[in-house]
């Protein structure tokens, strides 16, 4: 994370799913980054934030079908609130490995995400926010997020999942 930090001077997030919510677990913030309602310790919603979505989309289907049955909260004009569509973005999260959030916290943020692993468990998510008004805002960070969530993942190595959630909850695993 620190790494991912010192190359991109941007807020760096580190959260893991509790039941239908998300947890900040880390986070840097930049300097000159754009403002974001997250804090150590702190709940948000899994659909609207780049971490939510890639916890979603490896949530157990259960966990999914009662986010999915909403109600799903407008944050801006951008926040995706259609189950279907939702369920369009999760199936890509899944197939491209990372979740894209454009502007659905608000109108000046994006972010992009990727799984933290440990064996077949997505346990976490790592993303990066940035200022931006289109997805291209977070286009050229997409491999770095990537490599840092790999890079977390070897470190936590395959076993690491039997000792998650790190919150009280039903967790981020089975």
């Amino acid at each position: 994370m620190e790494d991912l930090y010192e190359v991109t001077h941007q807020n760096v997030q580190l959260a893991v799913r509790d039941d239908t919510e998300l947890v900040f677990v880390e986070r840097f913030a930049g300097r000159d980054a754009v403002p974001v309602h997250t804090q150590v310790g702190g709940r948000f919603a899994l659909p609207p934030t780049g971490v939510g979505l890639v916890l979603l989309a490896h949530a157990p289907a259960e966990v999914q079908e009662r986010v999915l049955a909403g109600p799903l909260q407008r944050h801006t004009p951008h926040t995706l609130t259609d189950p279907r569509q939702l369920r369009r973005v999760l199936a890509e999260v899944r197939r491209t490995g990372v979740a894209v959030s454009d502007r659905q916290v608000t109108t000046d943020a994006v972010s992009v995400a990727a799984p933290i692993t440990a064996g077949d468990d997505v346990v976490a998510a790592l993303s990066v926010v940035v200022r931006g008004e289109s997805p291209a805002a977070v286009r050229a960070l997409t491999p770095g997020v990537r490599a840092a969530a790999r890079g977390i993942s070897r470190t936590l190595g395959p076993t690491a999942a039997r000792t998650w959630p790190v919150v009280p909850g039903d967790g981020v695993s089975g």
